[in-house]
């Protein structure tokens, strides 16, 4: 008997658009569910841009009904207040599906690009590629969506392998 279908949303946090993407997992298999991009207004204060992510990414976990969600770390920027507003749409994006109860794992960069594309340093272009290999169905308007989908999918490898060492482990 396979295990019943999971749906993972990804998401690639940014002030000014947040990708994100919603896959269906069953065992190894992936499926295309959705994908877009949640956009604050750049005009309007900082406050009032994470209340629009914050409601575009509950929208999205309403209308998609993801059971597990997967954030991509932030990478160190050279402008610290760059850095510090990032790290804020980022808090936005792990308090919205953890408030919905939802599972909230974390991954940095290097290990997304590695996991989808096969090298750490792989750029927008490759990952939008190996999405449309991946996830053949997949409707990707924006490379924020496909590094989104690239989350979901990274969650999905990964948190089959965990299960499947924590499936080994012996009671003491």
């Amino acid at each position: 008997m396979s295990p019943a279908p999971i749906r993972i949303l990804g998401v690639d946090p940014g002030l000014r658009r947040t990708g994100w993407g919603v896959i269906s997992a069953e065992g190894s298999r992936l499926s295309f569910v959705a994908a877009g991009v949640v956009r604050s207004d750049e005009t309007a204060s900082l406050a009032a841009r994470l209340a629009e992510l914050h409601h575009g990414l509950v929208a999205v976990l309403e209308a998609h009904g993801p059971h597990e969600a997967a954030v991509e770390e932030t990478f160190v920027n050279s402008n610290p207040h760059s850095t510090l507003k990032l790290g804020q749409a980022r808090g936005v994006a792990l308090l919205v599906p953890a408030l919905a109860g939802l599972g909230v794992a974390e991954y940095a960069p290097n290990l997304i690009k590695k996991t989808v594309v096969g090298a750490g340093h792989a750029d927008k272009r490759q990952i939008q590629a190996m999405i449309s290999v991946l996830l053949p169905k997949a409707l990707v308007t924006s490379p924020d969506a496909a590094d989104a989908l690239a989350v979901a999918i990274c969650h999905a490898q990964h948190r089959g392998a965990a299960a499947r060492l924590a499936a080994l482990k012996v009671p003491a």
